[in-house]
């Protein structure tokens, strides 16, 4: 899937965009969607220097928003797929749906390229909510689990903070740039 070697990993893809104006579940996709620098994608209930997700803002509004752009891989939605789970880009929440790359496997500080301007900072996982047992009975078990050691395995994707704007397409690449040694494992944010 991919290889790091001196600071870049190997390239990938983006299979689907997706936004929703409400605190929707799911976002629908679209053609295109615009990323703002600091804030988020455009258009969509995220959008914000400080925190947009319900939980987070009743529990202090004033947190920097790390989670202003979500990212799956659709390798997700195929391994769901066999645990027979139907799930298509956007329906878990996510904004951006990637190919080719191990989002999860990402150190914190990875600098995501999307098409030809857009630049992301991953910031860490994404913790998914007991509403996605609401979109599909079970999911919640697929997306989290133990490993064999018993720690949280968390599947449901990547979060990120826009570092610069532009426009994301289907079909667009991605590129990885991975931070400076040592490497930071990506944590629940």
């Amino acid at each position: 899937m991919e290889t790091k070697e001196a600071g870049m990993a190997a390239d990938g893809g983006v299979v689907a965009v997706s936004r929703s104006g409400g605190h929707t579940f799911r976002k629908g996709n679209v053609e295109a969607i615009r990323l703002l620098a600091g804030l988020g994608v455009e258009g969509d209930a995220h959008l914000g220097v400080t925190v947009q997700h319900r939980s987070r803002v009743a529990a202090d509004p004033t947190q920097p928003n790390l989670r202003q752009v979500h990212l799956i891989h659709a390798e997700l939605h195929r391994e769901l797929a066999a645990a027979g789970f139907r799930v298509a880009p956007g329906e878990l929440g996510e904004n951006v749906t990637t190919r080719g790359i191990d989002l999860l496997g990402l150190p914190t500080g990875t600098l995501l390229h999307l098409g030809p301007e857009a630049v992301v900072e991953v910031t860490g996982l994404r913790n998914p909510c007991p509403q996605i047992n609401t979109f599909r009975a079970g999911l919640l078990k697929e997306v989290v689990g133990r490993d064999e050691a018993g720690n949280v395995v968390r599947k449901a994707g990547i979060m990120g903070v826009v570092r610069t704007g532009g426009e994301i397409r289907p079909g667009d690449r991605v590129r990885v740039e991975l931070p400076a040694p040592p490497h930071r494992p990506l944590e629940r944010v």
